[in-house]
């Protein structure tokens, strides 16, 4: 009867990790907002991460950069071609963030450019969950019709417009940042589009 409360309780406290980092950053925090935030006794974050405040971060970012990454079939999924699916997936963050009071929309982010320079452990593991969304991205877009390398560099530079203009959109309080790195990322579609190195960008082709 006891592993399936402790795994709750686990999970509990890597979610509230997750959104605290999302609002506050990583040195902000500390672990009595954190047991507090998942309704969890103390003890339980030591027993689950010994590691404390750093094992319990890392878990957090791997956690929810591997949701975020699930956001990009479910934006462009409906769309049948590239050219109106991105566009259309910065138009609906845009509306996500203004609606949400410019909450910062990714953890992931926020802490890869807290820590850069003062925790390295956290700073490779931000870095690996990047990679993995560089390396996904990319599949994604070669079964969307691009070729290998125009996948490649199309997931940079969603990954790279995305978080730019986050900070942009939260600091203006406007979503025209985001809408305009979309329209942004439909020209650079245009642009592969017109080299025509790649099979037709159509779904499904």
């Amino acid at each position: 009867m006891s592993e399936p409360l402790s795994t709750t309780t686990r999970d509990r406290l890597v979610t509230a990790v997750a959104e605290l980092m999302r609002t506050q950053g990583y040195s902000a925090i500390t672990v009595k907002q954190i047991t507090a935030a998942a309704n969890a006794p103390m003890g339980s974050l030591y027993h689950h991460f010994p590691g404390g405040k750093a094992q319990i971060a890392a878990a957090a970012l791997r956690t929810s950069g591997a949701a975020y990454i699930q956001l990009l079939p479910l934006l462009m999924d409906p769309y049948d071609d590239l050219r109106t699916a991105i566009p259309a997936a910065f138009d609906a963050a845009a509306e996500t963030i203004e609606q949400s009071g410019w909450i910062n929309m990714c953890p992931v982010g926020t802490v890869a450019g807290e820590v850069a320079d003062s925790e390295p452990v956290l700073r490779e593991v931000a870095a690996e969950v990047i990679n993995s969304w560089i390396d996904q991205g990319t599949t994604y877009f070669v079964n969307r019709g691009l070729a290998e390398a125009d996948a490649r560099d199309l997931i940079y530079a969603v990954l790279a417009a995305l978080e730019g203009a986050f900070v942009l959109s939260r600091t203006l309080r406007s979503p025209e940042p985001l809408q305009a790195a979309g329209r942004a990322l439909a020209a650079r579609i245009d642009a592969i589009t017109a080299a025509g190195s790649q099979r037709p960008i159509s779904y499904g082709s």
